[in-house]
């Protein structure tokens, strides 16, 4: 995309694509389906749920001898983010000699379909997977899956035809994409610093470069929506049509797709992904991994922030528990000021939070473990993979000569925003595991939130929750060995 251009170029096998004159919130299954005739990839649900609509879409490397694939759900991407980029449709797979790619085969061989429907979602998600992991275990293959919906088959020959198509060799399950590369390298080579793109309407979507050219666009019109792994604000605009006047996408901003180890803590720029977040804790922090790989489908979690989770501010909210447990802080700018400020400071109200005119997150702050520190999360939902929660719960805490020490508990689901329970907290701090007791938890509770029903959880339920998984987290410790001495 030129500096002042309607049109946004990517790569599609092996010829540069012009997208001209589009919306700047048309979205990318649509333009595909509409504009592309790509109509292997479907619309089912709109909102990333079902996964019918999986395509793949690949970044250059840094230094741009390869191309990196992550399956994404077009009906919530939008068509300006793809500049610079390449996509895979299922149609994509077909070789120049007519041969299908080795997990079409397998799932026409294995009927792995009945009405059809939900199977290019299917094929690209397997396809996606095996780019990066050519023999996947079956656990893997199951995560590889949770975000595509079948209503005929079940599972099981899906599974099994994903087995039998690892077997093939390597170099068949890869992507053929040697003619994209250096159209890739072109793009990259042609595309400005920052780029601006302006309707007839006058509505902008702005692609900075770097975080100066961001919080400069952001100071002189402070009502513009950050566009980062557009899984929210893809669903507002396909549920609610909305139509954002101004867009700043964060995606081309080096610096924010970093993550740095400052020794006690990482830095986690606002646009890393939960599937990097994932990865960098899953040694550190397994339970905060795993409440990450509930989060959603790898789709889901390859496009969506930790940012962009914490800014959105949902009362069920899955990443805020653990960072509040965690101690989590957030580099917030505005302009060329910065400034630190607590997540648990964070949020002032339901969708509500502390940011000011033209300013926000640059990097979220998550500290790393310390000796003696035990982290325990756990989310309860009514489905296991891909579900909103009833409640999330994490604690963080030590244990000095049998005792509760510096103890950090937080929740979701219980109030307007994600939030720490300090009432909870004085109670178990201080106290040996044997001293805490259901019958204090449930009094701590009670007066420390105000009881109510919601459409996934009665009261009742979630304040059970809220005083079983915290039994639980306490009734482990027991038996761990985790005491420190001082």
């Amino acid at each position: 995309m030129n500096p002042s251009s309607n049109t946004v170029r990517f790569v599609l096998d092996g010829a540069i694509i012009e997208a001209t004159g589009e919306l700047h919130s048309t979205s990318v299954l649509d333009y595909l389906r509409e504009h592309l005739q790509r109509s292997g990839t479907k619309e089912g649900c709109a909102e990333g749920d079902c996964g019918a609509c999986v395509v793949l879409i690949g970044e250059l490397d840094v230094p741009g001898t390869a191309i990196h694939y992550l399956p994404v759900n077009s009906c919530l991407q939008l068509v300006p983010t793809l500049d610079g980029k390449s996509v895979k449709t299922v149609e994509s797979l077909q070789r120049a000699n007519g041969s299908l790619h080795p997990v079409q085969q397998a799932m026409a061989a294995g009927h792995g379909t009945q009405c059809g429907f939900c199977t290019p979602g299917i094929v690209m998600s397997l396809t996606g997977l095996m780019q990066s992991v050519p023999k996947p275990t079956r656990s893997e293959i199951n995560d590889a899956l949770s975000g595509n919906l079948c209503r005929c088959t079940g599972y099981k020959p899906i599974i099994e035809a994903a087995i039998q198509a690892s077997e093939a060799p390597v170099d068949r399950l890869k992507l053929d994409d040697s003619q994209d590369l250096p159209l890739l390298v072109q793009l990259r080579r042609d595309r400005a610093e920052s780029s601006l793109m302006r309707t007839p309407e006058g509505k902008e979507f702005f692609a900075p470069s770097s975080v100066a050219a961001l919080a400069d666009y952001m100071t002189r019109h402070p009502d513009t929506t950050l566009l980062a792994g557009s899984t929210e604000i893809g669903l507002q605009v396909n549920k609610q049509f909305a139509r954002p006047g101004r867009i700043a996408y964060l995606g081309h901003v080096t610096e924010l797709r970093q993550v740095e180890d400052k020794g006690v803590f990482w830095r986690i720029g606002a646009q890393v992904s939960l599937t990097t977040v994932q990865t960098l804790v899953a040694d550190a922090y397994p339970d905060f991994a795993e409440v990450l790989r509930r989060f959603g489908s790898p789709p889901i979690r390859s496009t969506a922030t930790l940012a962009g989770n914490i800014a959105n501010g949902s009362p069920i909210g899955d990443s805020m528990p653990c960072l509040l447990a965690l101690g989590a802080t957030l580099l917030l700018r505005q302009g060329e000021v910065t400034r630190t400020l607590e997540l648990d400071k964070f949020y002032t109200g339901q969708k509500k939070n502390a940011l000011q005119s033209g300013e926000f997150i640059e990097a979220v702050h998550l500290p790393k473990p310390a000796p003696g520190v035990v982290f325990r999360a756990h989310k309860i939902s009514k489905r296991f993979d891909q579900d909103i929660s009833a409640t999330c719960c994490a604690m963080s805490f030590q244990l000095l000569d049998g005792k509760f020490s510096a103890v950090r508990l937080a929740y979701n689901g219980l109030a307007p925003s994600p939030c720490r329970a300090p009432k909870l907290e004085a109670l178990i701090e201080g106290r040996t595991p044997e001293e805490v007791n259901g019958a204090d938890l449930d009094q701590a509770i009670a007066a420390s939130f105000t009881a109510r029903d919601g459409l996934r959880a009665s009261w009742a339920y979630r304040s059970l929750l809220a005083r079983n998984l915290v039994m639980q987290f306490i009734e482990e410790a027991a038996t761990a060995t985790t005491e420190i001495t001082p």
